[in-house]
C-alpha cells in the first residue's frame, strides 16, 4: 500500500506555515515522505514575503492564547534559527507610543499582558522617548525589547532546504479527492496527480476553499484585508521600529514605521476590503472570489458594525494626503513627499458567519486532514512552533490511518 502513494503527508501550501510543518514533520519522525505543493514558481510569494519582516514579541496577544504562546516561543526560536543558518536578522526592540490621553489606558494594559506574557517591558516618558527616537512624539510609550527583524523569504528558502522534502513549485490544487479509508488524491491545474495518506491544508488566502474541496466544512470564510505600504525617503527620520497603540476591537496593529534589515523604513500598512484573494492594488479584481466575499453573512456584519473604521482605512488607501496624517501622529516631521509607494499585502483574515473576526490562530482536522484556516500576523514570528503543532496532528493522523 505504501507504494501506492505519492507521500505520507501532502502539504498544500509552501508559505513559511507550509515550510515549517514540512521541517517539523521530517525532523519529529526521519523516513516520512513529504511533498510540499506550491502553486507559485517560488516560496513565500503572499503573506510571508510581503510583510514588514518583524519577529513579534506577542506583547498584544490575549495570554494563553496560542498567539501568545506561540508569538512568545516563536521569536526567540525564530531568531535562533536565522542565527544558526545565517540568514539576516537582528533584535531591535521597539516603542509602543501613545499619543492621546485616550490611549494611556490601553498603553497601561499592554504592560500588564506582556508582563503576564513573561516579555520584558519598560515604560518611558516623553523625553526618554525622544532620547529612542528623538523625531517621534508621544505623551507615553513602552520599550518591547524582544521584537526584532529579519529576512522571512530567507527564513522560509532555508526551511524548504532543510526540510528534505520534496517541493514542486506551480502546482496550483483544483480538485481534491478525500477518502478516510484510503487517503487524499489532489489534481493540479495542470492535470497531475498525487496522492498522500494525510493531507495539510496551508494555503493561507485560499485555505478555506481547500478544506472544502477535501469535503471540510471549515465553519468560516476568508475575506482578504489588503495592507499598503510606503518607503520612507528619508529613513534617517526613524532609527528602529514604532507602533501605535492599537484598537482592541481589531486584530490589525494599525500605521507603524519599521526599519527593515535592509535598512530603509517602511510606513503601513492600513487595512482595506481586497477584491481578490490576492488583490494587492484597486485593479485586480476577481469576480468569483469578490462574490463570495460578499455573499458570506459576516461581511456584512462587520460592514454593519465597523463602517466607521472602514471609512477612515478607505480615506487613507484613496489619499495620500489622509495616510499622511496618520503618520504625522507618530512622525510629525514626515510630508506627502517623503512617501514612496511600496509593494502591499493581503491579510487572509477568517470570519465567522456571525461577523466575528477570528482572532486567534486557528488549526482543524478532519479524516486524514489537518487545515490551518487562520494564520495571518504573527505566524510568520510564529511559524516554527505553529509547524510543529500541525505536524503533531498530521503524524498522530498519519499513526491512525
Amino acid at each position: 500500500m505504501r507504494s501506492a502513494y505519492d507521500c505520507d503527508v501532502l502539504v498544500i501550501g509552501g508559505g513559511i506555515v507550509g515550510l515549517s510543518t514540512a521541517y517539523a514533520i521530517t525532523r519529529a519522525a526521519p523516513g516520512t515522505r513529504v511533498t510540499v505543493l506550491e502553486k507559485e514558481p517560488g516560496p513565500a510569494r503572499h503573506q510571508t514575503g510581503r510583510n514588514s519582516g518583524v519577529i513579534h514579541s506577542g506583547i498584544y496577544y490575549r495570554p494563553g492564547s496560542l498567539k501568545a504562546r506561540y508569538a512568545v516561543r516563536g521569536a526567540t526560536e525564530m531568531v535562533k534559527f536565522c542565527a544558526e543558518y545565517d540568514i539576516a536578522h537582528a533584535v531591535t526592540g521597539k516603542l509602543i507610543v501613545a499619543t492621546e490621553k485616550s490611549e494611556l489606558p490601553r498603553l497601561h494594559g499592554l504592560v500588564q499582558r506582556g508582563r503576564e506574557n513573561g516579555i520584558p517591558v519598560r515604560e518611558l516618558g516623553p523625553a526618554q522617548l525622544s532620547e529612542h527616537e528623538p523625531e517621534v512624539r508621544g505623551l507615553a510609550a513602552i520599550h518591547v525589547g524582544t521584537t526584532g527583524i529579519c529576512d522571512y523569504v530567507a527564513v522560509a528558502r532555508r526551511l524548504a532546504e532543510a526540510s528534505g522534502a520534496e517541493i514542486r513549485y506551480g502546482a496550483d490544487v483544483v480538485r481534491a479527492d478525500r477518502r478516510p479509508g484510503l487517503g487524499v488524491a489532489v489534481r493540479t491545474a495542470e492535470g497531475t496527480i498525487v496522492r498522500g495518506r494525510v493531507l495539510v491544508n496551508c494555503a493561507g488566502l485560499h485555505c478555506d476553499e481547500l478544506a472544502r474541496l477535501t469535503g471540510d466544512d471549515p465553519g468560516m470564510r476568508i475575506v482578504p484585508f489588503r495592507g499598503e505600504y510606503y518607503t520612507l525617503a528619508r529613513p534617517e527620520l526613524v532609527r528602529g521600529l514604532v507602533y501605535p497603540v492599537p484598537d482592541p476591537a481589531f486584530p490589525f496593529l494599525g500605521v507603524h514605521l519599521t526599519r527593515g534589515i535592509d535598512g530603509g523604513v517602511h510606513i503601513g500598512p492600513n487595512a482595506v476590503p481586497a477584491l481578490a484573494r490576492e488583490g494587492y492594488g484597486w485593479g485586480t479584481v476577481r469576480p468569483r472570489e469578490l462574490g463570495a466575499t460578499l455573499s458570506w453573512p459576516g461581511s456584512w456584519r462587520i460592514a454593519r458594525r465597523h463602517w466607521r473604521y472602514g471609512a477612515g482605512e478607505l480615506r487613507r488607501s484613496v489619499s495620500k494626503t489622509a495616510f499622511t496624517e496618520a503618520v504625522r501622529r507618530l512622525l510629525p516631521a514626515v510630508t506627502p513627499q517623503d512617501l514612496v509607494p511600496a509593494a502591499a499585502g493581503v491579510r487572509a483574515q477568517a470570519v465567522l458567519r456571525d461577523g466575528t473576526l477570528v482572532d486567534d490562530f486557528l488549526i482543524k482536522e478532519g479524516p486524514r486532514t489537518v487545515h490551518v484556516l487562520n494564520a495571518p500576523s504573527p505566524a510568520a514570528t510564529a511559524s516554527l512552533p505553529i509547524g510543529r503543532e500541525v505536524a503533531r496532528r498530521a503524524l498522530a493522523a498519519l499513526a491512525a490511518a
